[in-house]
Formats: structure tokens, C-alpha cells, sequence
């Protein structure tokens, strides 16, 4: 891990690793620790130049040669509701919503388990113990919360991991049921933060990274207008529409 350092922060520079994305390439990061300075403000500025937060740590892709994440957000002024959404949103009209306090529970692990041994078998996060859970969730250098989505039995069945900032919330993770595929909970979780900004009177909705080339990632071009960030700042994108 290499390491530089600005007037005010140090970053750093991961070792090369398999991209978790795209088949045949290496992926770096730059990284940096949260805890300097101001945390509020330096993950404010970080967010709004294409970080991510894990954790106290913010990072964003570093690889040579490859500029396929693209960081994106929702511009919820003007959000376009497809008839999709709508569909979405009726389907779901039975689900309790409610943003709670950043706080790891059995219950959250437990569908959290569920969703990555169906969604990502294999992978680092699929065998995750609860400390490590809880670490996720709870470690924290700014204002997070956890929306939870609960049915007519009270059963948790979506959460979504949320950080606040001044002009927006970033979707962090998200996790469900994953025996439930009409009710399309992934994106019904993007939905609700959607209007959640709306009801707090913030433009933004980060999404973290799209890759075109993901299938994993490709439901995030669903969701319009989307921004991306490149050289020249936030641009609107203009990708190619599915119909609805």
C-alpha cells in the first residue's frame, strides 16, 4: 500500500486485486481514514468528488487503464416514475417503512445472511459473524441510519443502510428477502430514499458506483435523471432507455 499525503490528510493506495466486477481485470483504491480533521465535512467533500464510505474509511477506484465505475446519483428534482416504479410501489403498499438509529440486531443479521448466501455465495461478505455485522453497521463517523421494511407480521423483510448528508442520502447497502422477487425489494428500497429526500427537502441521491459492463449493477440506470461523476465534475447521463 502506497501512501501520499495532501496539506491536511493522508490517503492511500491499495495493493492491485481482482476486480469483484468485471472477469480478467485488477482492480486499486485510494482510501483514507474518516477520523482526520472534521469527519462530517471531509466525507461531505469526499461524497461530492465520487467517494465511498465503509465504515470510518472513504475510498474510490484507483485502477489503471480502466474507468468503468462511474459514481451516480438520483436527482430527485424531477425523478422520472416509470410504470415500474409505480407497479412497485403498489405491490409494496403493505410495507411498514421506518429509518431507525444505526444499531445492529440478530433479526437484521439473520435476513442479512439470507440475502448473501442467495445474492453473493462466496463471497467475503456471505459468511460475515455478527461483530462483523455489527461493525458495518454501527461504525460510523457521521450521521447513519437503518431504514427498515417490515410486513403486515412485522417481520423485517429490506433494510437499507443510510448515510445523511447536507444535500442528499447515500445508499450505503441494502439487503432482503430474497424469496420475494415480485415485490422487487432492492429497488423498492431506492424508491422510499428517493422520497424520503424529497420529504427533507435534499436534491441528492447517491447510489455509489454503476459499471455498464455489471449485470449487478445495471438496475442503476433505471432510475432518471441520473448524474455521474467524471472530469469535469457531475454531468447528467444519457443512457439508452428499456422501454418503461
Amino acid at each position: 500500500m502506497k501512501s501520499f499525503r495532501t496539506d491536511s490528510y493522508v490517503f492511500h493506495t491499495t495493493a492491485p486485486a481482482p476486480c469483484p466486477y468485471l472477469p480478467n481485470r485488477l482492480e486499486r483504491k485510494v482510501v483514507t481514514e474518516l477520523t482526520q480533521g472534521d469527519p462530517v465535512k471531509f466525507h461531505e467533500v469526499l461524497s461530492r468528488s465520487g467517494f465511498r464510505r465503509s465504515h470510518a474509511i472513504a475510498y474510490a477506484p484507483a485502477c489503471p487503464g480502466c474507468a468503468a465505475c462511474v459514481p451516480v446519483r438520483i436527482a430527485v428534482d424531477g425523478f422520472e416514475e416509470s410504470r415500474t416504479f409505480r407497479r412497485l410501489r403498489h405491490v409494496n403498499a403493505d410495507l411498514a417503512v421506518e429509518p431507525v438509529p444505526a444499531r445492529a440486531t440478530g433479526e437484521q443479521h439473520r435476513l442479512f445472511l439470507a440475502y448473501q448466501e442467495t445474492r453473493h455465495a462466496g463471497g467475503d461478505m456471505a459468511s460475515m459473524e455478527f461483530h462483523e455485522y455489527r461493525a458495518m453497521i454501527e461504525d460510523s463517523p457521521i450521521q447513519t441510519l437503518l431504514y427498515e421494511f417490515r410486513d403486515a407480521e412485522e417481520r423485517l423483510v429490506a433494510a437499507v443502510l443510510t448515510d445523511v448528508m447536507d444535500d442528499g442520502l447515500s445508499a450505503v447497502y441494502s439487503f432482503y428477502r430474497p424469496d420475494l422477487p415480485k415485490r422487487s425489494l432492492g429497488t423498492f428500497a431506492v424508491l422510499t430514499l428517493v422520497d424520503a429526500c424529497r420529504t427533507h427537502g435534499l436534491p441528492y441521491l447517491y447510489l455509489g458506483y454503476w459499471i455498464a459492463e455489471s449485470r449487478k449493477m445495471a438496475y442503476k440506470s433505471r432510475f432518471r435523471p441520473l448524474e455521474g461523476y467524471g472530469v469535469d465534475g457531475w454531468e447528467r447521463l444519457s443512457i439508452a432507455s428499456d422501454g418503461d
